[in-house]
């Protein structure tokens, strides 16, 4: 069931915190279930490779396992934070942090999930010594490479969603959207792409959503580069949002645009072209497809939509969750959609572009970041239709 904005549900009198938005969005009697059901897979992944520990380091996968609780992020581009998780074959959860940081993870992080901490002092914390002392003399492995600890990819765990987590993908999404919708609108001729940047970011971290992708660009820009990092150009006519951001370790994707005066037919054509690929990949994302039957998918929707061999330009993106994309769909990929799991296709045709978050579950496909008050293309297969953002033209 979609979610309604949870700013029409928290209290409005009082600052609501990380941890109370977080049981509004998905309540806690789900949340409970979801991390029983990840400490499952986690030890049944530990027992499928021997493995007696596995110390958790990435921000991903420390979001992951604590159901969206735990972020130990202090430096925004860092992979790994401030703490680490050690999670044993027998049960046992610790959390390993400096004296510096303990008293605020023990107030605003790690309330109620039952993980022991276990504090060194600033200046002499040794990750490699608390580990072993904690684990034992087992093998031990770890999600980011650490010398004497082997590797461990726990990107396949992350998926399929719980409802629980479906349900804070919708409320971020939403949020998102209406970010972005509204800094379309407020776009004028003259402004910097920089500018532009700091409007998305500034809406954002204000809702405690942080932006993690900031590809803000305008005319010629737009056309002439698939990945136009902000570099300060001056909007004159075609402006562009694109951009990704996360909360409780889930990210969404989205890109908008905006075009001052009358839109030439290239760009016109290239939105419907792009909405129709879309749409063929939305209708082709079923539990099973694999990598390389979506790539392929992608590979005739151009063709047929008159733009053969764009999908050798850029690609065409894949599911998202707790990175911005878990895979991408490649020709010859082997990783197959689960039964719930979130998408960001984003096919570009020259200068134009489709991308939106979605969810795929129970077979339908529900779009999370459709944004109403923008024009709207209604491509349709086999008798579904699958919405996609239009050119805003003012």
């Amino acid at each position: 069931m979609p979610l309604t904005n949870a700013s029409a549900t928290q209290p409005t009198s009082a600052v609501v915190s990380s941890l109370e938005l977080l049981d509004i969005v998905s309540n806690k009697d789900e949340r409970i279930s979801e991390l029983a059901e990840k400490q499952d897979r986690l030890i049944d992944l530990l027992d499928d490779l021997m493995l007696s520990a596995i110390l958790i380091r990435g921000h991903e996968n420390i979001a992951w396992i604590t159901a969206g609780q735990v972020e130990v992020r202090v430096g925004i581009p860092a992979e790994t934070g401030i703490a680490s998780l050690l999670l044993t074959r027998d049960g046992r959860k610790y959390y390993l942090t400096t004296n510096n940081e303990a008293a605020r993870l023990a107030d605003e992080e790690f309330p109620g999930l039952g993980y022991e901490p276990v504090v060194a002092p600033w200046h002499s914390n040794n990750i490699i010594e608390g580990t072993h002392r904690l684990a034992g003399d087992g093998s031990i492995a770890t999600d980011r490479a650490l010398a004497g600890l082997a590797s461990v990819d726990l990107a396949p765990l992350r998926a399929p969603f719980t409802n629980s987590e479906a349900s804070r993908l919708r409320w971020l999404a939403q949020q998102t959207a209406a970010v972005t919708a509204e800094t379309l609108f407020a776009l004028e001729p003259g402004m910097t792409e920089y500018e532009m940047s700091a409007g998305v970011a500034q809406h954002l971290i204000a809702k405690g959503i942080l932006p993690t992708v900031l590809l803000m660009a305008v005319d010629e820009r737009i056309r002439k580069y698939k990945h136009a990092v902000s570099r300060g150009a001056v909007l004159e006519r075609y402006g562009m949002l694109n951009l990704c951001a996360r909360k409780w370790g889930l990210a969404v994707s989205i890109t908008r645009f905006v075009h001052f005066g009358a839109a030439p037919q290239q760009l016109i054509d290239g939105f419907a072209a792009c909405a129709q690929v879309n749409a063929k990949l939305l209708h082709a994302s079923r539990k099973g497809v694999s990598s390389a039957e979506l790539f392929t998918v992608a590979e005739r929707a151009y063709r047929d939509a008159g733009f053969a061999g764009e999908e050798q330009l850029h690609h065409q993106g894949g599911p998202i969750g707790y990175v911005e994309r878990e895979w991408i769909a490649l020709p010859g990929g082997q990783q197959v959609l689960t039964g719930t799991q979130a998408l960001a296709w984003n096919p570009s045709i020259r200068g134009t572009k489709t991308e939106d978050t979605a969810l795929l579950q129970d077979d339908a496909i529900e779009i999370l970041t459709q944004t109403s008050s923008l024009p709207q293309i209604y491509p349709t297969v086999e008798g579904i239709t699958y919405p996609a953002a239009n050119l805003l033209i003012r």
